[in-house]
């Protein structure tokens, strides 16, 4: 009986974080939205703006993006694309390795990322302090 109830405990554990993952992924596409970006977008922008690359230079591979970010293989190049044609990255091939590509985040990428970065951290804040019932729940 003791197993059962610690075995509930783990599910009902898990439901609650998908339950916060999922409403604070809506509540971010909500208010990235009117900015032309979506959850995913911000993410990759956000790494591509603010992180270091593995060797420490301004583009990242899209095989280290994919290893920070919680997207399939091609739905990362989907929205790689989308960022390229709305002029926000950039994409080249990798020096070291032709078959790799590099993907380097532009003056409007940056731009852009600065003007919502308070508006993704602020719900973040909002969403992620508050607790898992705090927003609705």
């Amino acid at each position: 009986m003791a197993a059962e109830h610690a075995e509930r405990g783990l599910v009902d554990r898990r439901r609650d974080i998908l339950t916060v993952h999922a409403r604070t992924l809506c509540e971010l596409d909500r208010a990235l939205h009117p900015h032309g970006l979506g959850a995913s977008d911000f993410e990759v922008l956000d790494l591509l703006a603010s992180g270091t690359a593995a060797d420490g230079g301004p583009s990242f591979r899209v095989q280290e993006i994919s290893e920070r970010v919680h997207l399939s293989q091609s739905a990362l190049s989907r929205l790689i694309g989308r960022l390229e044609k709305d002029g926000l990255v950039t994409r080249g091939m990798c020096a070291e390795d032709r078959r790799g590509v590099r993907v380097r985040v532009t003056p409007e990428g940056r731009e852009l990322h600065g003007e919502v970065l308070p508006l993704q951290r602020a719900v973040l804040a909002r969403m992620l302090t508050d607790g898992p019932r705090a927003s609705g729940g």
